[in-house]
């Protein structure tokens, strides 16, 4: 992302925890919505406009974040 520029910032609240939401502009004009849960750990949505990129990183943020519950869960179990 070297050539993108920072154009957003937010905390997202979901599950009792904060998720920080960074949308990018790209040299192109798109923008890509950005949650780091950890270094290996990503999910990046991309869309043609800031708000249309960051709607939908917020409709799926909780999917991410509730995907990673169970797997850790699952996990557990064995």
């Amino acid at each position: 992302m070297s050539a993108d520029i920072l154009v957003h910032q937010s905390v997202y609240h979901f599950g009792g925890q904060d998720y920080p939401v960074c949308v990018y502009s790209r040299p192109d004009g798109s923008h890509v919505a950005r949650t780091a849960f950890s270094a290996e750990d990503v999910i990046v949505n991309d869309g043609p406009t800031l708000e249309e990129v960051l709607a939908k990183h917020q409709r799926l943020l909780p999917l991410a974040v509730n995907s990673r519950q169970l797997l850790r869960n699952f996990r557990s179990e064995r």
